[in-house]
């Protein structure tokens, strides 16, 4: 018998089963999927460490911004860290002003830049197309390279990967005593998802409710290309949010429980990031589908993707790719829900992650110390309880 079982292995499931391995527990991590599809397999990678905006997320941010600067040297692999330009581009008809005071209360104010000052940061940047954008310091990681440096010192301190679906939690009473795969039963004193946007789905085929959420996220990726960007873009006003913030209300909890729902047409944000090896990833459009397995039309999404991009990056939308798309998790209220849940003694959620790159390194620390018996202020507060 394991001390933990992880379910789910991106960038949640894997960095918080290296946490757990290295500070003495025995760990089982399960993820369905030998190539890792999920949302860290299609996630742009930006660090906004300067987005906090409250004590809690202040926090955090300063200190998931110093974990990452330093997990390539710990796990003896490089992650692709680097610190990079963030430009978050303005509408033609906003007002400038306004979009900056919506940014007034984050850890490090952005600089407004018009249009020519954008474009001469950024110059694949269309200036016809935008009113100026905000500028702030960003950085930026290769989820992949992330994921895999985190397996292999995983399984370098003795942790196991079993690559298997994971059907249904094993209840008895108050406890979980472990989970059914299509590979048989496993038992563990303690068991924690971190499924992502399948969290929701799993717990609920348990019997289990939790207030966390997903979106059809899809996305482009290119291979290697000539062109140079070299900042990450993305809107000042992301539209994402807030679908994700009119769709999760108390009201419309159970919605989310009807199999093929739309609650809300789709939404599509331009944004693109470029990585080290040139791959561009661009998009990305974001729908919000009760049913995690619903069928998407790839064709009608990519030319959607591409004629949206085009404007504000027309290079960029113009490169031939490959239309991927995934699942991302979120809350109702931008927090992950990382902590035990209401009704069972050991079992646990740490889900639900808008920001992972920057919250996820330095709650996997946190989330391991509560375990270990040390109270964390910052783990209550985040507990998946406190919507009951």
């Amino acid at each position: 018998m394991h001390d933990w079982i992880v379910i789910g292995g991106g960038i949640t499931g894997i960095s918080l089963s290296y946490e757990l391995q290295k500070a003495g527990f025995s760990v089982l991590l399960i993820e369905q999927n030998s190539q890792f599809n999920g949302s860290s397999s299609l996630g742009y990678g930006g660090i906004s460490y300067w987005s906090g905006s409250s004590p809690i997320t202040k926090q955090l941010c300063e200190e998931g911004i110093n974990r990452q600067r330093n997990l390539s040297h710990e796990l003896g692999i490089d992650t692709e860290f680097r610190e990079l330009d963030l430009l978050l581009t303005l509408e033609v008809d906003a007002d400038p002003q306004e979009m900056l005071s919506q940014y007034a209360s984050c850890a490090i104010a952005p600089t407004l830049l018009n249009a020519q000052e954008a474009h001469d940061r950024e110059p694949l940047l269309n200036t016809q197309a935008i009113s100026g954008a905000l500028l702030l310091p960003h950085a930026h990681v290769n989820l992949d390279c992330f994921v895999k440096a985190h397996s292999q010192a995983l399984e370098s301190l003795g942790g196991e990967i079993l690559y298997a679906k994971v059907n249904r939690l094993l209840v008895a009473g108050d406890r979980l005593t472990g989970v059914s795969t299509e590979q048989g039963d496993f038992s563990a004193e303690r068991v924690v998802v971190c499924a992502g946007g399948l969290s929701r789905a799993l717990l609920k085929a348990s019997g289990i409710n939790a207030r966390v959420y997903f979106t059809h996220a899809e996305a482009i990726d290119t291979p290697p290309v000539d062109l140079e960007l070299r900042t990450m873009v993305m809107p000042a006003a992301t539209k994402r949010y807030d679908l994700e913030a009119t769709t999760t209300s108390k009201e419309k909890d159970a919605l989310w429980d009807e199999s093929g729902r739309e609650l809300l047409p789709p939404s599509i944000d331009a944004g693109a990031i470029q990585f080290c090896d040139r791959r561009v990833r661009f998009g990305q459009l974001s729908r919000v589908l009760t049913d995690p397995y619903a069928a998407i039309d790839a064709q009608q999404s990519e030319t959607k993707i591409r004629a949206y991009v085009s404007k504000v990056l027309p290079k960029i939308g113009e490169l031939q790719g490959k239309w991927r798309n995934c699942l991302v998790a979120f809350s109702s209220d931008g927090l992950p829900l990382v902590g035990a849940l209401e009704g069972y003694a050991n079992l646990h959620l740490f889900s639900g992650f808008t920001s992972p790159t920057v919250y996820v390194p330095t709650l996997s620390q946190r989330f391991t110390a509560h375990a270990l018996g040390n109270t964390d202020e910052i783990i209550n507060q985040l507990s998946p309880n406190r919507f009951l």
